[in-house]
């Protein structure tokens, strides 16, 4: 299995750019709750730190064999609430988060919130830097509107490393949100299935009609519209 590595941000660094942002998402695919982006700048990929942040051992649940970092969606929860607690804290790892809720989603599509998403974090991230990304990897197909020089990636999570670390945190922020969700809308189940469609999601909705997170704008929410949200 390959590993995202520092290739990019090398390239970009041997460029002139110093300070290269990757950028991705989660949420996009729920039906329920906001779409979450991360930005991440690693400050100092020269020294060992990709080594060490890479290659991270004493994971209990592998039995104290090298865990490496990888694409959230190839990690268990446990893995990337591990993963993520590191990497927050991280000397060299400066990063931002952007929320944008299910209804502005419904007002501007999921796209749209998507990039706006990641504008939000990067001016975070850029605000704890005190200056603005000198170049930005997103994990994609497309772009943003920041005037700042940008590559798309598609699969970036899994092949540029800040793109990586940007998609756990972006998970496990969006994760802990829907859990807190599923404390105040309990019959829905959102501390399993996150709002992604699942059939026990669909089984709920279709019993207790659309409460007031999900995404009216999706589908099958949509065609459950009429009915009376629950609160």
């Amino acid at each position: 299995m390959k590993y995202p590595n520092f290739v990019e941000e090398k390239k970009l660094r041997r460029k002139g750019y110093k300070l290269v942002a990757g950028l991705d998402e989660a949420g996009r695919g729920p039906l329920a709750g906001p779409v979450v982006a991360a930005a991440v700048i690693v400050k100092n990929s020269k020294s060992q730190t990709p080594k060490k942040t890479c290659q991270i051992l004493n994971f209990k649940s592998q039995n104290l064999k090298l865990l490496k970092i990888k694409d959230s969606k190839k990690l268990s929860e446990q893995q990337r609430e591990y993963f993520y607690k590191i990497l927050i804290n991280h000397k060299d790892i400066k990063w931002g988060i952007g929320i944008v809720s299910e209804k502005i989603i419904d007002k501007i599509n999921i796209l749209e919130a998507t990039k706006l998403a990641m504008k939000k974090a990067l001016r975070q991230t850029q605000g704890k830097l005190k200056r603005n990304a000198d170049y930005l990897i997103l994990d994609g197909n497309f772009k943003i509107d920041v005037n700042i020089l940008q590559k798309s990636v598609v699969k970036g999570d899994t092949k540029v490393f800040s793109c990586c670390v940007a998609g756990i945190i972006a998970k496990v922020t969006r994760d802990r949100i829907m859990k807190k969700y599923h404390k105040k809308y309990p019959k829905y189940g959102f501390s399993q299935h996150k709002g992604y469609p699942t059939k026990a999601h669909f089984a709920n909705l279709r019993k207790f009609g659309p409460c007031r997170i999900h995404r009216k704008s999706f589908y099958p929410v949509s065609s459950l519209g009429r009915r009376r949200p629950q609160y």
